[in-house]
């Protein structure tokens, strides 16, 4: 018989007023990052994501990372309301060991070239953790003609303040390191 696992979760606060952070005492998708906007999105992926939009109607996007998942709400709907039946349901979600993503297949890797190895580990040592911090996760997407493209996800993805994160901190530290490097732009989810 499986012992019994205690899990606890605790809300944070992010700087986009509309998601919320809630944490796990457990690693939930290590090394890796799921990002839905839709229901539509979730289905094929993720029963964590598709189960959270079936159940709750605030739900306006899910974001799955390390040992948390950042919910977006709805405008019109408060975090006092839902903070609650949000920690209840992922703590059951998780006593239960119910499934996070439905496997994939693994891709094989592609030859990188220096530049894009180099502006890959500045963003995973200098900006991911700082992006992670605040509920959300940045991911390289290309890196063409000297603009470098991301994708700015879970909390951080429509946040006010993330324009300024892009350009006024990542910007700056990707010209300052990689010469190659004029601008970063950000694609959207």
């Amino acid at each position: 018989m499986k012992q019994e696992e205690l899990i606890t979760i605790y809300s944070e606060a992010t700087p986009n007023p509309e998601s919320m952070k809630f944490v796990v005492n457990k690693m939930i998708l290590p090394n890796d990052s799921a990002d839905y906007r839709t229901s539509i999105m979730a289905k094929e992926e993720s029963p964590l994501a598709t189960a959270l939009f079936e159940n709750f109607d605030f739900v306006n996007g899910v974001f799955i990372m390390n040992n948390f998942i950042s919910i977006t709400k709805r405008k019109e709907d408060e975090w006092l309301e839902c903070i609650k039946p949000m920690k209840e349901f992922l703590k059951s979600y998780f006593e239960e060991d119910k499934p996070v993503l439905n496997p994939k297949k693994e891709l094989s890797a592609e030859d990188e070239d220096e530049v894009v190895t180099k502006i890959k580990q500045l963003l995973d040592q200098h900006v991911k953790p700082a992006v992670e911090m605040d509920g959300g996760a940045i991911d390289f997407k290309s890196f063409e003609e000297g603009v470098v493209t991301v994708q700015m996800k879970g909390a951080c993805s429509g946040c006010p303040s993330s324009t300024m994160t892009l350009k006024a901190g990542i910007e700056n530290l990707l010209k300052r390191m990689v010469p190659e490097v004029e601008a970063v732009e950000s694609e959207s989810v």
